[in-house]
């Protein structure tokens, strides 16, 4: 009798428990690559409802292609990682241009789409076009490092390659879009980051790590940095019912998005708030009431900021901030510690209106 093989083993497995997810079966390549630009860096469950109403608000790549920054950027809000939602844009604008709205079939055509790499590409083209090609990102990685013991950090040169020839050397020839989604779900499901379940893993007799009991060592990764921590303080500036914001760049961390006036501070915030507000935005205020601190932890560094409530002294004639209504600024895109000022706003003016 023949010995089952790791492949066997594993899509035996998948095909018994595989996930029901929203992009999986879908007829239409465009949701595959959705799904995996919102994936990268971020959780299944986070991505479901995101994902379902992206695609209700832009269901082709012909209708995204045709909306504005500010809408594409309002429906990822809360994401994170936002240079993927402008990237997706301006990939969609040139499929429909180059492409005739149809993603390129074509691995090395589709990494030279904006916000796709290599692991992206390998997905897609795995999945939506059944094409035989590797996916890797990092689930896989620490998949494949645990069955194979791999001693080399995941994320150096010589640990990537090594994982990358692994990766193409088990793919099962027409069944590489099932065998890269098997592996995505066990590695979701069984092989976790921390404390794998190896007592009902499919594969514990194909597992190098297991047999040797380093499983709970792998993967190996390199040393972090220590992750720098800033202070910021934000300037909520009410006038006749309206709050001012200001945009962005276009260029950079939440590129072209809206904010309240800030800015990073070194020693006392509520002082260190008037200069940083005059600097940044011409805007001479006066500080008024403090409302608290609102801490963030970005990919490269953490933030608190702290929020006070100022009377404006002197107006700027700046071309990127603009007066907004507290029912308006839904509207305006913004990163998560903006959107939590904006709801304490939005609170304040709602007792103001109810205390007269």
């Amino acid at each position: 009798m023949t010995k089952p093989t790791l492949q066997s083993r594993l899509l035996n497995w998948y095909h018994k428990n595989k996930r029901t997810l929203p992009w999986r079966g879908h007829p239409d390549a465009y949701a595959v690559w959705v799904s995996e630009i919102m994936l990268q860096q971020t959780r299944v469950e986070t991505v479901i409802p995101y994902f379902e109403n992206w695609m209700r608000s832009f269901p082709n790549v012909e209708i995204l292609s045709k909306a504005s920054e500010h809408d594409v950027l309002n429906v990822w809000e809360g994401l994170g990682y936002y240079s993927r939602a402008r990237n997706l844009h301006k990939a969609a604008k040139i499929v429909v241009v180059e492409y005739d709205g149809d993603l390129p079939q074509d691995l090395n055509l589709l990494i030279k789409l904006p916000g796709i790499g290599r692991y992206t590409a390998g997905a897609i083209t795995s999945i939506a076009f059944g094409m035989d090609e590797p996916a890797l990102d990092g689930n896989l990685k620490r998949v494949y490092a645990r069955l194979y013991d791999i001693s080399a950090p995941v994320d150096s040169p010589s640990g990537d390659r090594q994982l990358w020839e692994i990766a193409r050397k088990n793919l099962p020839k027409g069944k590489a879009g099932d065998f890269n989604q098997a592996l995505m779900d066990l590695g979701a499901a069984i092989c976790v980051p921390k404390n794998p379940h190896c007592s009902i893993c499919p594969l514990t007799a194909n597992c190098k790590s297991y047999e040797n009991g380093t499983q709970e060592n792998r993967p190996v990764r390199k040393p972090k940095k220590a992750v720098p921590e800033f202070v910021h303080a934000a300037g909520v500036i009410i006038k006749r019912g309206k709050v001012l914001l200001a945009q962005r760049p276009s260029n950079g961390l939440l590129a072209g998005m809206w904010e309240f006036p800030n800015g990073r501070i070194s020693g006392n915030p509520a002082k260190g708030l008037i200069k940083a507000l005059k600097t940044g935005y011409s805007l001479n205020v006066q500080k008024k009431e403090a409302w608290g601190i609102v801490p963030h932890a970005y990919t490269h560094f953490k933030v608190s900021v702290h929020v006070y409530q100022c009377d404006l002294l002197s107006t700027s004639t700046a071309g990127n901030l603009k007066w907004v209504s507290a029912r308006e600024l839904g509207e305006y895109p913004m990163g998560k510690v903006d959107r939590r000022i904006a709801q304490m706003v939005s609170k304040f003016l709602s007792e103001q209106k109810t205390s007269r």
